[in-house]
């Protein structure tokens, strides 16, 4: 799974407010049971005496060091005993102050004992994914379910049937191999819902997507050449660097940017770069091939070409028959 940095913060973030929440929790109930039960602070304070003798036993400052430690577990034991015998005398359960943890296998800090990261890490670092793309996507819960033929007909339908069924295989069972795709068609066609949909599927496996406007994803490339101030520069920076290295990147309507040389080197950039990776990029546009060639630089063009497979969008513009239905 390749990492975005950011979303990794907030998903750490996360864990650690729910850490702090489950310390809280403890230390309200500590503050209870102490005040309820006295003789629990003394005995806590034994325990805690008692960790620093095992240490200094086991650092060789007693004289017969395993015999201390013996001594001390007994002693240890004892007070645990009396302290569970407190606990339950007056309600409360044996381990109502021990410490308390969402997840056990990490102990909350998101990470296991060899350094790999714990599934409940994983699973916020997902949460923040699907809520990073629901904040970019303006279609709404994009989902194949969702996904209707009905607006297609003939020739037209036939062609929409194999690409729907494609684009919902690719997303299923998206994966290091997976080629790059072009959605091809003209406006209102689908091709923006259906690239949502890739991009939520392909999310909630685990990989990092990324999913953009051309022109949007350009600015970050213009941003980060040219602004002065720092923090745009880190944001652009920031970006750019995520839309060069998730493991899929969507982007979407090429071909509605205002065509410069700039931009045209930003896409061989991501285009060329994402490529050498290996890695899989989407690509919608609403441009013909003859229209892509007379737009984009040959090298661009052929790259695309060679190296995308390209799904055709066919019919009449969606939007124009919902807008038709809603007056009739």
């Amino acid at each position: 799974m390749n990492v975005d940095g950011k979303l990794l913060a907030r998903a750490r973030e996360a864990l650690a407010a729910q850490k702090a929440a489950n310390e809280e929790t403890r230390d309200a109930r500590e503050a209870e049971a102490y005040r309820r039960i006295p003789a629990l602070r003394e005995l806590d304070r034994r325990l805690r005496a008692l960790a620093g003798e095992i240490i200094a036993a086991v650092g060789g400052r007693e004289t017969d060091g395993a015999a201390a430690v013996a001594r001390i577990a007994r002693e240890s034991a004892e007070l645990c005993a009396q302290k569970a015998d407190l606990l339950a005398e007056n309600g409360y359960p044996a381990d109502w102050l021990d410490d308390i943890f969402t997840c056990p296998e990490c102990r909350d800090s998101g990470y296991l004992p060899d350094g790999s990261m714990c599934r409940c890490l994983k699973k916020r670092y997902e949460e923040e994914q699907a809520r990073d793309l629901s904040a970019i996507l303006k279609v709404g819960e994009e989902s194949f379910a969702d996904f209707s033929l009905d607006y297609y007909e003939g020739a037209a339908r036939e062609c929409m049937e194999l690409t729907f069924a494609f684009a919902r295989r690719y997303a299923v069972g998206f994966g290091a191999d997976s080629p790059n795709l072009l959605l091809q068609g003209g406006t209102g066609l689908g091709k923006t819902f259906l690239s949502g949909c890739i991009a939520r599927v392909v999310s909630a496996k685990g990989f990092g997507v990324v999913y953009e406007t051309a022109q949007d994803a350009f600015g970050a490339f213009e941003a980060q050449k040219f602004s002065r101030d720092a923090e745009t520069y880190a944001d652009a920076t920031a970006r750019v660097k995520r839309i060069l290295g998730c493991d899929l990147l969507i982007l979407d309507d090429l071909g509605t940017e205002l065509t410069t040389s700039f931009t045209q080197s930003a896409l061989y950039n991501i285009v060329n770069s994402r490529l050498g990776a290996g890695k899989q990029t989407v690509i919608s546009t609403n441009l013909s091939d003859a229209e892509l060639a007379a737009r984009y630089l040959p090298q661009i063009v052929s790259r695309i070409r060679g190296d995308y497979e390209t799904l055709p969008f066919e019919g009449s513009d969606i939007r124009a028959i919902k807008k038709e239905q809603r007056y009739r």
